[in-house]
């Protein structure tokens, strides 16, 4: 996978467009697979698995997520291609399906990346919509097309019942699921997650300074339904007031962030806790940053 600094942002569709749109959807679909390891690779990141540690986990590690990304990888090609074709939400909603299988079936049934086979192929979907149609990728034209194209249905999926543990954890304790937060246009990507990293960047901060101070934003502000899965609403409000204290004392800007994220990390193992959904929306913003929308300029359209 190519460093940060040898990504090339996507541009406009040119005349030869059809030519060329299998190529950018194979380039959104790895830019999304790279942007999982980017994730899986930012360490410490309080009781998620990492290269190095399995957080709060005991069923998993970083050789499990390494299946479970390049199970994956054809996928986000896949969604890219729907996007660009004007694909209705069922068929987007039919592939990631037959993705999530091709996960657990690549990681003994283990789930890794649900959450982001939701998320990241609608954000690669939305970004093959705005390539085909020649407007450019910027976060809020991201947003926007997403909600253009599939908005309807995506308030309409919200409305069922999830039986996943996230989902009845969200509403047994009255959060907003992940299908919500989809049907809103995932306002803790675009709104918390994307300003952070420009924020970050902004300050100079390395790659991997602003990648933590990010997620430490997402987990401070998502109601994380994977957290209150494993700890309850007060676990929950453990990692969000956590991450507010981080972010209050400096965030990762501060000299001993590191170690400031370790000695937490071991309280969240402690609790068994581990923001997934943070971890989702981190890989969603790697992603922009990879396709080089984190800074393009926040316009809707090229008009």
């Amino acid at each position: 996978m190519s460093a940060p600094a040898q990504q090339r942002p996507l541009g406009r569709r040119p005349r030869d467009a059809d030519a060329i749109l299998a190529p950018v959807a194979r380039d959104l679909g790895r830019a999304a697979a790279a942007a999982l390891y980017d994730e899986l690779a930012l360490s410490p990141k309080p009781g998620l698995v990492t290269l190095i540690s399995n957080g709060s986990h005991d069923d998993m590690d970083a050789r499990t997520f390494f299946r479970s990304i390049a199970a994956l990888r054809g996928y986000f090609v896949r969604i890219a291609r729907l996007g660009m074709a004007g694909a209705d939400f069922e068929a987007l909603e039919r592939a990631g399906i037959e993705a999530e299988a091709r996960m657990l079936a690549a990681t003994g049934g283990i789930n890794t990346h649900r959450g982001a086979i939701f998320l990241l192929g609608l954000l690669c979907a939305s970004a093959g919509a705005l390539i085909a149609a020649g407007r450019p990728l910027t976060p809020a034209a991201l947003q926007a097309m997403l909600d253009e194209r599939w908005g309807a249905a995506l308030h309409r999926r919200a409305q069922r019942p999830s039986m996943l543990p996230g989902g009845m954890a969200a509403r047994r304790h009255g959060l907003r699921s992940a299908s919500e937060e989809a049907a809103l246009g995932f306002p803790a990507v675009f709104d918390v997650g994307v300003p952070a990293m420009r924020s970050a960047r902004t300050r100079g901060l390395s790659h991997e300074r602003a990648q933590l101070d990010t997620f430490f934003h997402l987990m401070a502000a998502l109601d994380d339904s994977n957290l209150a899965h494993r700890g309850g609403l007060e676990g929950l409000r453990f990692a969000q007031q956590t991450a507010r204290g981080f972010l209050a004392d400096g965030g990762a800007a501060h000299p001993f962030a590191t170690a400031r994220a370790e000695a937490l990390g071991q309280e969240f193992e402690v609790r068994r806790l581990s923001p997934g959904g943070s971890a989702d929306m981190l890989a969603a913003v790697c992603w922009m940053v990879r396709i080089g929308a984190v800074d393009a300029v926040d316009a809707v359209d090229g008009r």
